[in-house]
């Protein structure tokens, strides 16, 4: 393979349950919408204000509202975070391989660029990093492909030469429709939540995995 694609919350950090309890305390204490953790949970792919409009119904907020309500959640997301941030096991060690194997990378996120920025620079790994693209950079979102292909073209590398890393069903789905292989990371969701979906090479826990050497033979 040419370059691994890597979605970014629950994928290279294990932060998911944080932006689950940030968005459900946004949703029901300031919004006052009767919702469950594991609806919320449900809800959480693709770009804040697509939360929102799943939830509420389109023209319920204002595009002004929908940012500012964005921007607090991922406000109480990085306060809560912040003192746990760190790669998931084995990444880091897994990002130098590939470097010296002179495998692009790039990031491929729903998140806007505010959280992408608190991870890549907290963590000092953008240097791994020349290709992001979030929420900002993309017309739709996952499960739409737009976000793994538009990665590849950065990168200069055709889709079918990527693998992409990913811990949601609708990431890997996005993934199948852009032509690409992916390595699930189960951090968030358990393997009987990606039936259906035939470009899964592996489901695992950390990037300590035996089978993650084998991308490098």
């Amino acid at each position: 393979m040419k370059a691994f694609l890597f979605d970014l919350n629950g994928t290279m950090i294990d932060d998911m349950d944080y932006h689950n309890r940030a968005w459900h305390s946004i949703l029901t204490e300031d919004l006052g919408k009767k919702i469950s953790m594991e609806d919320t949970k449900l809800q959480m792919y693709g770009k804040n204000s697509e939360l929102l409009e799943r939830v509420f119904g389109k023209g319920h907020f204002s595009d002004e509202q929908m940012d500012e309500l964005s921007k607090e959640k991922e406000r109480r997301y990085q306060l809560a975070f912040r003192p746990h941030l760190k790669l998931i096991a084995g990444l880091d060690t897994f990002l130098q391989t590939a470097e010296q194997h002179g495998i692009k990378m790039a990031i491929g996120s729903a998140a806007i660029p505010f959280n992408i920025d608190f991870i890549l620079d907290n963590l000092n790994i953008r240097h791994y990093f020349p290709v992001t693209v979030s929420a900002d950079d993309v017309t739709y979102s996952k499960p739409d492909p737009e976000t793994f292909v538009k990665a590849a073209e950065l990168s200069g590398v055709k889709p079918g030469d990527c693998i992409v890393f990913e811990d949601n069903p609708k990431g890997v789905e996005a993934a199948l429709k852009a032509g690409m292989k992916a390595i699930v990371i189960t951090t968030m969701h358990e393997e009987r939540d990606f039936e259906g979906l035939p470009n899964i090479l592996k489901f695992i826990e950390d990037y300590n995995d035996p089978y993650l050497q084998q991308l490098f033979s």
